[in-house]
């Protein structure tokens, strides 16, 4: 059967694509969502001085707002109704997946099935909508301290200003959680990650200018330059590699006779992810560590003494930062990893349909199992997100390198395009079957 599925997959060509009109539909209607997305990214908020901000940014650009401006695709530092982006939708989503790990209520919907999983869904839109509303009041506070070389960046502060703010933010962070609902359900590929994956891609010709003009100006040396861009070439194909990665567990079915024909006694195997946790620890990681200064730079300057001291020893770049950075990145990926995957229920299910593991009890010695190589995997994959993320932290605070070449977002950007293109060729697939299927019925009817 593997055989089979394999040499179906080489025969995927260009002509198979033309003919499958409904993956075509999904692709035109993906591009269609993600152009309003990016003409959204530039409609600006209003009461705000755009050239002022735009001074702002440069100055305070190497902490969490460049980070989030990064995430945004550049519609933070344009302060645009989608300055908030995705992101509260995928703080609320981890939030309600980290309390289904703790609460036995929210655990106990969650293997309800469908029921379950649209009550979990509807939690996440509420707290979309809670964490939106602080986040965007934060925002409108920061912007009426913000004062650039040229004025304030709010011409005209006040209570208007701030519930007009609040009010637009929120609504563009729920059309964007609708929108990639939207992609989700009847486009290609998931919509949240594609959302935040065509912002860092729309960005990243400004930032290779920008680069190439610090080049220019000797800020840079060109052989520097040279380095940073094989490097992220590097980095690319080092990060398509390890998510490739997985360990194949080989999995046993016996054999059972019923009547004069015996079924079972095949072999399968159960892949685990080199990386199970994707790129949510680098992201997670890098928003705690930023928040003291995002908060001194909101507040202009003017914060509690305490926080400042903070801010000062976790800068963007100080041997801490890196240090916090890469015991978060391990610590994430540990747990969402075990949020993510229960070696329990799984060894579970394997009994029940009367799987094992070659020389392993069923049962609890199978979880024991499963979880231990599960362990040594995760061990493996944070030293290599921590890997993928620390060197370019490094180039970037050494030299104001953007942060369009920084780990995290060419991790996104890799993995995003990587499961995007499986899905196009899960649909080709199933696509090639449907024929070949509708072509032995009509020999059949010969």
């Amino acid at each position: 059967m593997a055989s089979a599925a394999e040499q179906l997959a080489a025969n995927i060509n260009f002509g198979a694509f033309s003919k499958a009109t409904e993956l075509k539909k999904r692709i035109w209607f993906t591009l269609g969502a993600l152009i309003i997305y990016r003409l959204g990214t530039y409609i600006p908020l209003p009461g705000v001085n755009p050239q002022i901000l735009a001074d702002i940014f440069r100055q305070q650009g190497g902490g969490i707002l460049g980070m989030f401006d990064m995430l945004a695709g550049g519609a933070l530092h344009r302060m645009t109704i989608f300055a908030l982006n995705i992101m509260p939708y995928i703080s609320a989503s981890i939030i309600v997946q980290l309390l289904t790990a703790v609460s036995p209520q929210m655990e106990a919907l969650k293997k309800e099935g469908e029921s379950g999983r649209k009550k979990l869904n509807q939690y996440t839109r509420f707290g979309t909508v809670l964490l939106a509303t602080v986040q965007a009041y934060g925002l409108a506070v920061g912007l009426e301290s913000m004062t650039g070389s040229h004025g304030a960046a709010v011409g005209d502060p006040g209570l208007f200003f701030r519930i007009a703010t609040v009010i637009t933010l929120v609504g563009g962070t729920l059309f964007l959680m609708w929108l990639g609902e939207q992609i989700t359900a009847r486009g290609i590929g998931n919509g949240i990650s594609l959302i935040i994956f065509a912002g860092i891609v729309a960005e990243l010709p400004r930032a290779l200018v920008s680069t190439l003009e610090l080049g220019r100006t000797g800020a840079l040396s060109t052989v520097f330059i040279v380095f940073m861009l094989l490097m992220a070439v590097g980095v690319v194909f080092f990060i398509v590699f390890m998510e490739r990665a997985q360990r194949r567990l080989l999995i046993q079915y016996p054999k059972r006779q019923m009547g004069n024909r015996v079924f079972g006694g095949e072999a399968s195997h159960l892949p685990l992810k080199l990386n199970t946790s994707g790129v949510i620890p680098p992201i997670f990681a890098s928003s705690l560590l930023l928040l003291p200064l995002t908060a001194v730079g909101f507040a202009g300057g003017e914060g509690p003494e305490w926080l400042q001291t903070v801010s000062r020893y976790i800068a963007h770049g100080t041997p801490l930062y890196m240090l916090l950075y890469s015991a978060l990145i391990i610590f994430f990926c540990f747990f969402y990893t075990a949020i993510v995957f229960n070696p329990a229920e799984t060894a579970e299910n394997l009994r029940k349909y009367g799987g094992f593991i070659p020389g392993i009890r069923p049962g609890k010695n199978t979880a024991d199992y499963i979880d231990y190589v599960l362990t040594r995997l995760t061990v493996i994959g944070s030293a290599y997100l921590v890997a993928v993320c620390l060197l370019p932290e490094i180039l970037i605070s050494q030299h104001s390198v953007p942060f369009y070449f920084g780990g995290t977002s060419l991790l996104i950007v890799v993995t995003v395009t990587m499961d995007t293109v499986a899905q196009i060729h899960s649909h080709l697939l199933a696509h090639q079957y449907e024929g070949l299927i509708k072509k032995a019925k009509l020999r059949g009817r010969k």
